[in-house]
């Protein structure tokens, strides 16, 4: 359409810009030709933490927050979880389309065959304390895979590109319950190419002494869907730290450890956990008004609501809504889901959240129902880890072949001071003279 562009008039000079729009946006740096004078450097964009600035173009996935819609590669999460096992879906977010019978056998045969670690990899790990947090051991562990497979720095090459992710695709559920039996002083259990991916994992994390490990199948399919629901979100703060690390063309094991780091944080990967805490302390339903008036107050935080971009109803908290009744139905019900019921009840009913938009999100039912499929809390945000690496991973490739990507160097807005004159230190703190 010819009327695609926005007009600008700079009140300092008086001079009029015609800048296009392209997908509802404009590029920044179209604004610097926006300038008070020739000396003049021209306009930036100020935006701490990116809230509204598009940094990629991507095809991976859509989400609208208003509406509560998330698609991977233009398919409903509902549809996904619902009818797909993850390593069909992880072909999905890397291949842009789903599987034919004869592609997915063969997918499903590469992770299996690259899920063994190296020896010495093991020996990295038994280095570690005994309490050493899952999450620390899982970030560096993946990041001296490195130097196991110096090949993977060369980037540019779609065939290793291709080794490298299904290699690390393979590995993390290997390295994670690695770590989590480290912890526990428990022998490290070798892969079993006979079980699918989410089975396998279950294997490596729980087998003690029988011959064959044989997994509930209602609680395989549970981890499943929980893979599915988390295998990408679009440009978050791990993905963007993936991005952000691999434009300077770094091995993908470092580029996805920086991820990892970023995981870690409570505010990214760690918040189910904050939700177990949040339920424990309220403790039962009847002192959940105290807790909501404390929350009105400001003195307390509802952790598990409200999301950066979703402003309605998270997709994905009513799938996974869905599987706890199908896991405490193996399980037992873990009495802290009538607590969560309760709060979800009083925040869609209450105005205070409902004109603030803070609706359940992921965290608020993923943490109840892994606890009660017997993980610790500890293990959470690694859990979050395994099948996220899938959507770090296709960013990664997604950003290597973007002709328009270069390495990331946002720009800043300097507020120190101006130049100054040094000062030998005998001198430093002393007031100048009036009139200098």
């Amino acid at each position: 359409m010819d009327n695609q562009t926005l007009t600008i008039t700079d009140n300092r000079t008086q001079q009029t810009y015609t800048i296009p729009i392209w997908r509802g946006t404009i590029r920044a740096m179209d604004l610097r030709r926006i300038k008070a004078g020739a000396g003049d450097f021209g306009l930036m964009t100020y935006d701490p933490a990116f809230m509204n600035t598009a940094s990629c173009q991507s095809a991976i996935t859509y989400l609208d927050g208003d509406k509560g819609i998330l698609r991977y590669r233009g398919y409903p999460i509902e549809q996904l979880a619902e009818n797909c096992t993850f390593l069909e879906v992880a072909y999905l977010l890397l291949h842009g389309e789903l599987p034919t019978e004869e592609e997915l056998a063969y997918w499903n045969c590469e992770i299996t065959h690259h899920s063994m670690i190296h020896e010495n990899v093991k020996k990295f790990m038994d280095g570690f304390h005994h309490d050493a947090h899952p999450m620390g051991i899982l970030m560096s562990t993946v990041a001296a895979l490195s130097t196991f497979y110096p090949d993977a720095r060369n980037v540019a090459d779609p065939k290793c590109r291709r080794k490298q992710v299904v290699r690390l695709i393979a590995k993390m559920p290997t390295l994670a319950a690695y770590a989590f039996r480290h912890r526990l002083g428990l022998p490290y259990i070798y892969p079993d190419p006979e079980l699918s991916y989410a089975k396998n994992y279950m294997n490596m994390l729980w087998r003690r002494t029988e011959p064959k490990y044989v997994a509930n199948e209602v609680l395989a399919r549970a981890l499943e869907v929980l893979f599915i629901l988390h295998a990408d979100h679009e440009q978050n703060c791990s993905a963007s730290a993936m991005r952000a690390v691999g434009s300077s063309t770094a091995d993908p094991y470092s580029t996805a450890a920086a991820s990892i780091a970023a995981l870690s944080g409570p505010l990214h990967g760690g918040a189910n956990e904050e939700v177990l805490r949040m339920l424990d302390e309220i403790g039962s339903n009847d002192n959940i008004p105290g807790f909501i008036a404390q929350v009105k107050e400001g003195k307390r935080k509802l952790m598990g609501f409200g999301h950066r971009v979703y402003k309605n109803y998270d997709p994905r908290a009513r799938i996974i809504k869905q599987v706890a009744g199908e896991v405490f139905a193996v399980t037992g019900r873990n009495p802290k889901i009538d607590i969560a019921l309760e709060l979800e009840r009083i925040a869609l009913s209450d105005d205070y959240f409902i004109t603030r938009k803070l609706y359940p999100n992921v965290d608020f039912y993923s943490g109840i129902i892994y606890e009660a499929m017997g993980f610790k809390p500890e293990e959470f945000t690694v859990l979050f880890g395994i099948p996220r690496t899938v959507g770090w991973l296709a960013q990664w490739q997604e950003m290597l072949q973007d002709p328009e990507q270069k390495i990331a160097r946002p720009r800043q807005v300097y507020t120190g001071e101006d130049c100054r004159d040094f000062a030998p230190a005998a001198l430093r703190g002393q007031k100048e003279p009036a009139g200098i």
